[in-house]
């Protein structure tokens, strides 16, 4: 890695590579998520809707799990300076205020003539899959 704004180029990541990033969701995460997407889903945010709802209680906004996605693939693998191209999630399980979600992501395969490479992503809690896909990101080359 070279420094705190480079992360990997293409010429360094290989398949099998990983890395992750867990947070516990709060209150004010779930909030702010709300106040900055406009998602003031009744689910997310009024626990007397959500308690007579099949998850019988207030959830997190699944795509702030999927933020936590971003983090690994910005800050870590392939790190500063990648750029998403592509995303397909799977929603497998709620998030609640409370739990730690950790995000994890495998490099796959790499695309040489696009510069591109391929990456599971998954958030797991309590060891517990809650989404599962996979990411396509550019990322910078040494030439």
């Amino acid at each position: 890695m070279n420094d705190e704004l480079h992360g990997y180029f293409f010429e360094e990541i290989q398949p099998g590579m990983s890395a992750s990033f867990a947070k516990t969701v709060t209150e004010a995460d779930v909030m702010a998520f709300a106040g900055v997407s406009g998602d003031f889903n009744p689910v997310h945010i009024n626990e007397e809707f959500a308690s007579q709802t099949m998850f019988k209680g207030r959830i997190a906004h699944g795509m702030l799990s999927v933020g936590f996605i971003s983090t690994v693939l910005g800050m870590k693998l392939p790190g500063p300076g990648c750029i998403y191209v592509n995303q397909n999630l799977k929603f497998k399980a709620p998030v609640r205020i409370g739990d730690t979600v950790t995000a994890r992501v495998e490099v796959l395969s790499t695309v040489p003539e696009k510069k591109f490479v391929v990456l599971k992503t998954s958030c797991t809690v309590a060891g517990k899959t809650v989404i599962d896909g996979e990411a396509t990101l550019m990322v910078p080359s040494k030439s």
